[in-house]
Formats: C-alpha cells, structure tokens, sequence
C-alpha cells in the first residue's frame, strides 16, 4: 500500500514537473517569450504580439513535441533492450538500427552524385533522407529478426547486432573517405541530430510509428516480467520466448527507426532514462518502469532540447552533443553508486 502512494505522488510529480519542462521549453529561446504569452497561446487564446504567436505555433511547438516524442520512444527502446539483454549497458541502437540508418543516409547523401540528377534532387530533400534512413534501419531489422528465428541464445542476437552495427559502419567510413568537404559536411549535420525542422505532417507521421511501437511495448509488459529473471523461468511462466523476444525487437526497431529518421542518431538518452527511471521508483514491475520511463525520458529530452536552444544567444548547440553531455555523467554516476552498493 506504500509503495502504491509513493509511486501514485511520484507519477503526479513528474507529471507536473513534465508540463513545467514543456512551458519553460516553448518559453525559452533566442527570442523569449514571457511565460504568461506561452500558457495563453496554448490554451485558447493568442499571444499578445503576432510575432510570439507564429513562433510558438511554427517553431517551438513542433519542436517540443517532436523532443517529448524522441525522448519517450528513445527511453523505451532503451528499456527493452536492457530487459531483453539483461545488460545495464544495451540501449536502443545496440542491434545496428542507427548504423543501418546511417548507412542508408551515407549512400544517399555521399554517393547522390552518381545518380540522375533528378532522382539525385529528391534523395537529397528531406524526404529523400528520411526514406533512406527508414530503408536501412528496416533492412537490418529484417535481417535480425530472420537471424533470432535460428538463434535460441539471445546474447548471439546481441553479437550479431554489433556486427552489423561495425559492418555498416566500415561501408559509411568508405564512403566518406571518397567524398567532397560539402557532402562531407552534410552528413555530419545529419549525425549531429537535430528536432528543429521537423514539419507537422512528419509529426504525426512519427507520432503514428512511436504509439504503435508503446503499443507492442505494453503488450510485452507480462515478457519483459519474465525475461528479467532468465529464459528459464520466463519458460516456466508459459511464455514463448521466440515470440516474445521478436515483439520486443519489433518494438524497439520501430521506435528507435522512426525517431533516426526523422530526428537523426540521438545518444545517451535510452541509456541513461531507463535506469534513472529504475532508480527513481526503486522496483523491476515493468508495468510501473513503462510509464515512468515514458514520463522521465520526455523531461530528459525537453531539458537537454532547452539547454541546446541557448537561451539568450543567435546559434543553436547539436542536440546529440547536449543528450552526450548530459547523459554520459548520469550513467557514470548510476554506475559508480552501484558498485558501492555492491
């Protein structure tokens, strides 16, 4: 009963610290808003000057919710793959997904030159990239989850995604190691990771693929249960562990696919959320982790989104630079305040 009013509180408090982040994200910028003009323009009325107005509609909405989206789907990628790998250390990229996207991005943005200059044109738009990305994320779940169908070990899938992972990324060093400075650039931008210039109908298209990848998540809740205690006993539970395990691939391939399409590779965030979120409610019910995780990986992203908009100043800081920045020191921490516990 203790423990229910004392997740019951958190969940409240996180959730309002949650609307906190996401007023003072909105609010804050290269040009300020005052916190009043930002409630008034999202709830019913509008700004005072039109200038505020087009700027929180245009800008820094979609950008907040593109960032409140990219850290849920992120966190719960992360989180599944610690379960499934039982590894403190898995995140949402550990299966090759990023260096699939990558790969994909690489060609189209490193090796357009070799193609009509049409088609050229359209794989270098932001659609294009975002198609190319899809298409090599997809092409290493296809090949990972053809690999789990034969492997009954589920560390050999671990092994077998960083080889795709090391893979993909020989051929995009080869790539790069025969392109110009500009496509160079290009690409490093691209890598970079970026929420900014996300347009409303990629949002919800991205909206569409992170529920329907939180709805296989929650399906996969009475798995997740299991597996933390080993395939063995989860066998004894009457799971299916075949089955199970490619949901959860599924899972996170979808969530961590789309966010790499349309925002970039972003690290460090489904990594360190889900064992702030173990830390913070202090329990393994995996039930009680999804919707926490949800909850700390949406302030997470909102924060760092903040803290790369330099409030006061012309230019804005990569946001893959900032989730680093920010998340790497978390996961040193957790991981030194563990031994000691030990």
């Amino acid at each position: 009963m203790k423990t229910q009013k004392r997740n019951s509180l958190l969940f409240i408090s996180l959730s309002l610290l949650l609307l906190l982040a996401l007023l003072l994200n909105i609010s804050l910028g290269q040009v300020a808003i005052p916190f009043k003009e930002v409630i008034k323009s999202l709830f019913g009325s509008h700004a005072s000057k039109e200038t505020w107005e087009y700027i929180i509609v245009n800008f820094r909405l979609p950008k907040a919710i593109t960032a409140i989206l990219v850290g849920i789907g992120l966190s719960i990628s992360g989180l599944l793959m610690q379960t499934l790998f039982r590894n403190p250390l898995a995140g949402p990229y550990v299966l090759g997904l990023s260096s699939g996207s990558s790969l994909g991005v690489a060609f189209v943005i490193l090796g357009a030159g070799i193609l009509p200059l049409s088609l050229a044109d359209f794989l270098l738009s932001s659609y294009g990239i975002i198609l190319a990305s899809c298409l090599g994320s997809f092409m290493v779940l296809l090949l990972v989850l053809t690999i789990s169908k034969f492997l009954r070990d589920t560390m050999t899938i671990l092994i077998a995604g960083l080889m795709f992972s090391s893979f993909a990324s020989a051929i995009v060093s080869i790539l790069t190691y025969f392109s110009s400075a500009e496509k160079l650039q290009k690409f490093t931008f691209w890598s970079m990771g970026s929420i900014g210039n996300i347009s409303w109908p990629n949002i919800l298209i991205l909206f569409i693929a992170i529920c329907i990848g939180l709805l296989i998540s929650l399906f996969s809740i009475k798995s997740l249960d299991g597996l933390l205690l080993g395939e063995n006993y989860a066998k004894s539970l009457g799971l299916k562990i075949k089955k199970s395990r490619r949901m959860i691939i599924l899972a996170t391939s979808i969530l961590a696919g789309s966010i790499t399409a349309f925002a970039g590779p972003i690290a460090f965030i489904g990594l360190a959320v889900p064992h702030l979120s173990k830390l913070i409610f202090q329990t393994s019910n995996h039930l009680v982790l999804f919707w926490g995780t949800i909850i700390i990986g949406a302030i997470i992203m909102l924060f760092c989104d903040m803290v790369s908009q330099m409030p006061g100043f012309d230019f804005t800081l990569p946001i893959n630079a900032i989730t680093s920045i920010i998340g790497a020191p978390i996961v040193i921490w957790l991981l030194v305040r563990k031994n000691r516990l030990v």
